[in-house]
């Protein structure tokens, strides 16, 4: 698998940054990035710890196809307390970020402390820093994105970031990438927010290797996407309207949370359809 077998510890409290090998006989136990962040987490956090303080550690991860042509393979985790629910956060993201930081040469990010002051993280290969965010923080995502391509005049740079919901405490605020991907489930942009760490900066130049049986490995690949390209869902429906396209399968089956999840149906499911948000509206 293309794991990098370099992880990230950066300590907000402290304000250092430590590269060290990621536990490769985890990775034989525990498969893809949320088993093997959620063993990192747990090993090192108190299950009683408060999801808002300094001693709850939170996790960017990659899995072992991140970056590589597998179907899915764009996606991180977020991993961490959640402050909503109380128990472990795993919540992914799509978009070009989790590529990034593997092609940066890094398999996670393990975030620990937090910052007396507003930081961001900026990783660029080898080089990773601890910035002052001071001119970030109350600005929105779309802001601090913008603010942060400016500032490092890279057109390629990939960047996660929390909005003020998160800064003011919004329990279930979100972990936005690339101004419209987002770890969205748990409020783990909030714990982002009480560590300080308004964004994550990533450019990654390295690529992603280290496969096992790279040929192997593309046929597989190349049989699998023709799978899901003859699929009428993931070859036609998903590509033309994202994943809101699900929302009148899962409401016919009885699949979709409604009134509180009282209900496991709404009678307006297709008014907020794919279908529905395709069609143009009146001004």
């Amino acid at each position: 698998m293309a794991w990098t077998k370099t992880i990230l510890r950066v300590n907000l409290t402290n304000g250092t940054v430590d590269k060290e090998p990621l536990n490769m006989a985890w990775t034989e136990e525990y498969l893809g990035q949320r088993g093997l962040a959620t063993k990192y987490f747990i090993e090192s956090v108190d299950p009683g710890v408060d999801a808002l303080s300094p001693e709850n550690t939170m996790i960017f991860a990659t899995g072992p196809l991140t970056g590589t042509m597998a179907s899915t393979g764009a996606r991180y985790s977020v991993i961490c307390k959640s402050p909503l629910t109380g128990a472990i956060a795993c919540s992914n993201s799509g978009g070009y970020f989790g590529a990034e930081l593997k092609s940066a040469g890094y398999d996670m990010v393990i975030f620990e402390g937090a910052s007396p002051s507003p930081v961001y993280l900026s990783i660029e290969n080898d080089n990773v820093e601890i910035m002052p965010a001071d001119d970030l923080w109350g600005k929105s995502v779309w802001e601090a994105d913008e603010m942060l391509h400016k500032k490092h005049q890279d057109p390629a740079l990939r960047v996660a970031a929390i909005g003020r919901s998160a800064e003011n405490g919004c329990l279930y605020a979100a972990i936005v990438n690339d101004l419209h991907r987002a770890a969205g489930r748990s409020g783990v942009g909030t714990v982002m927010a009480s560590k300080n760490l308004k964004a994550v900066v990533v450019r990654g130049t390295k690529g992603v290797g280290n496969l096992f049986d790279a040929k192997r490995f593309m046929n597989s690949v190349a049989e699998e996407k023709k799978v899901l390209a003859e699929n009428a869902v993931t070859g036609t429906g998903l590509p033309a309207l994202g994943t809101q396209v699900l929302m009148n399968v899962i409401n016919e089956v009885g699949a979709l949370p409604t009134k509180n999840m009282s209900e496991v149906q709404f009678e307006g499911a297709s008014k907020i359809s794919g279908e529905a948000m395709l069609e143009p509206r009146e001004s």
